[in-house]
Order: C-alpha cells, then structure tokens, then sequence
C-alpha cells in the first residue's frame, strides 16, 4: 500500500523526513537533556510570538489542538466569570460545545462563516453585558479558509479590559502573530500546524499574571492549565506521560523553522501557494467560496465548477492515487472542497495538483475541453 502522499490539509500535515527521522529515537521524560528540549521549545515560542518571560508564559499540554483550547477554556474561566465566543465556522462553535460540556458560563456571537466577526458588534456586546469576562475566538477558521481579524477584536476586547482568548491552531507559525500587540492573553496552537511537526501535543502561550490567577479553579485534572505550567515551570518536566517522540519532532520542526526564514519566510510561501492554488483551479473553473479580502493563506475553499456531477469521492480517490490528499468541504452553507497549502507544501506541488485535476475532469467526462 503507498502511504508516500501528499496532504493537502491544514493537518496532520506533510512534514520533512528529517522530522520524521526524529521520531527513531526514544527518550526518557526524565533525562536533563529532555527536559531542556522542552525548556527550549517553550522559549521559543515566546520568540515567536515576539513576547518573553516574565509577562508572558508557554505551556505544553498533552493532545491534540482541541485539548489546548479545552485546557484554556476550562481552566481560565473561572466559576463566577463569564465568556463571549465569537464563532463562524465549525472550530468556533467547537468552543461553544466545550463550554457546555463543562458548565462554563458563555454567550455565543454567531457570524456567518463567509464574513469575520465585527468588533463593532464585540465592543457593543461587551457594553451591553458587563459581566463578560472573557472573549474568545478562531484565527484562521479552516471550516472556510477565513482570516479573522484578531488584531481589530483585541482591541475593543483591551479598551473594555476583558481577557482575549485566541484559537491560532492553524495560523501560528505561519502567519505573523505579535501577542501582545494584538492584546491577547491566551494563544493556543498545535503541533502539527505550521510549524510543521506531528501530531500529538498543543501549546498555550500565557499572561503568567492571568494563568497564575487562574490557580485552582480548573474543572478538569489532566487539563488543568495552571497546574502543567506549574510542574513544567520547576524542571521541564511534563506532569503526566510525555509524547517523548512528538517532542523531539517538534524541536527538529524549529530548527527547519528558522533554516526556511522563520515566519516571514514561512509566511510567503504559502501566501504564494495559496495565490497559485487559486489561479491554477480557478483557469479549471473553480471558484474560491471566500472573497479575497478575507481569505487567508492557509486553506481554501472552492465550489465545484457549474454544471459538473462528479462527487467529490471520485475526485479525492482519483486525486488520492496519484500522490495527493485533499480535504473535504465543511462550510456549512454551501457544497465546497478544500485544498490546504501549508506543511512541506511548494509551487511544484500546487502545479502537479492542478494537472491531475485537470486530468480528472478530462477523465470523468464531464468537463468540456
């Protein structure tokens, strides 16, 4: 069976086989050489977010992207506190459903998942409901491939002094995110995104007054934010089981990071894919579903073209068999796939891409030469 494909998706993601190879070797969560690999890591992700110690913090939480988010939420928002989550995808409305699940007291400002969440529309919720504590809300939204803008909201969030919760999952790394600029105080990303590692931990970027204050309140124990950073703060020493492998991948994902350029490197390339991607299916007869002025560079989304009767089965299983994954729709208003460009994603991908599409459409018979 080949296994060698291309993944077209905002992750897990195509990454380089030298941070596959990374993976070969084991390690004991308790060796000094291990916990300074986390140690590093944490340090370099303020870097990142152009932050430092001791205003800001990092934590790692065991999991996938989602448990960061749950970790915050969860343990962030206290019993007596009160959230606003701004949603329009499938992502924000992910924080709505933890919420719930955990009793956390919330309102939900729900946009269409086409048009980015007003900060207008924050700012005059915020007046008018004073015991909003907290906001939170998606960056990059891959339901659509919209880019929030988290910079305009931070700042109606700052000037009704609230506390700004950022779900950056697939944008952190890949698009650049000055933290504290944009008024955030709590960033959650993953490891398997843009920074192109594996899956298997997320991370959360912290206010340390804010997560120290948070001592105590969490409604979880594996997912008690305060309390991780607490253990990692001592030694680098995870509190549970540590993704030993995911670790080092992650720490060899850096090194590549900043080999490539760092983020504004990263950045360019796939804004350039993205542009690519675009005119390449768009001369098929694809249309992206976003306007450009709010689509980000991250993954798009395409209607099918008119009149065509394909399913998107048949042409992910054609697309599948020669090298390639692609992602299914998930907009919620209308029938759409989509492509995502970031990972080990370059020009020569997207072309081959577009020629197997073209290919395809060639194949079923249903396209018009």
């Amino acid at each position: 069976m080949n296994h060698n494909y291309k993944l077209l998706t905002p992750g897990p993601l195509t990454t380089t086989d030298s941070v596959k190879r990374e993976m070969l070797f084991d390690h004991c969560t308790w060796d000094d050489d291990y916990k300074a690999i986390t140690q590093r890591i944490r340090a370099g992700l303020l870097e990142l977010a152009h932050v430092s110690e001791p205003e800001y913090t990092a934590v790692l939480m065991q999991g996938s992207g989602t448990f960061g988010v749950e970790s915050v939420l969860t343990s962030v928002v206290g019993q007596g506190d009160k959230l606003l989550i701004c949603a329009n995808g499938a992502y924000g409305l992910r924080m709505a459903d933890i919420a719930r699940h955990a009793g956390v007291c919330h309102v939900l400002y729900r946009q269409a998942d086409n048009r980015q969440p007003d900060p207008a529309h924050v700012a005059r919720l915020l007046r008018e409901d004073r015991a909003i504590t907290h906001v939170a809300m998606v960056h990059s939204e891959t339901t659509s491939g919209i880019l929030n803008d988290i910079e305009a909201v931070g700042a109606v969030v700052k000037a009704a002094g609230r506390i700004f919760i950022v779900d950056a999952m697939s944008s952190f790394g890949g698009v650049d995110i000055p933290v504290a600029d944009y008024g955030i105080d709590f960033l959650i990303s993953s490891a398997n995104k843009c920074i192109q590692g594996v899956p298997g931990f997320s991370f959360i970027l912290a206010r340390r007054s804010l997560l120290e204050q948070s001592a105590g309140q969490a409604r979880s124990l594996s997912l008690d934010l305060y309390d991780q950073w607490k253990t990692m703060e001592q030694d680098g020493k995870w509190r549970f089981t540590s993704p030993t492998h995911v670790v080092l991948a992650f720490a060899k994902a850096m090194e590549e990071l900043a080999e490539e350029g760092g983020i504004p490197a990263r950045a360019a390339r796939y804004a350039a894919n993205q542009r690519l991607l675009v005119e390449r299916l768009g001369a098929l007869g694809f249309r992206p579903y976003l306007d450009e002025a709010v689509q980000g560079p991250i993954i798009t989304s395409f209607f099918y073209p008119a009149g065509s009767a394909f399913t998107f089965e048949e042409m992910y299983d054609y697309i599948k068999a020669r090298g390639y994954v692609l992602y299914p729709g998930k907009v919620l208003q209308a029938d759409t796939f989509r492509v995502g460009n970031i990972g080990e994603i370059y020009a020569e991908d997207i072309e081959k891409l577009a020629a197997i599409m073209a290919d395809f459409l060639k194949e079923a018979g249903r396209w018009a030469s």
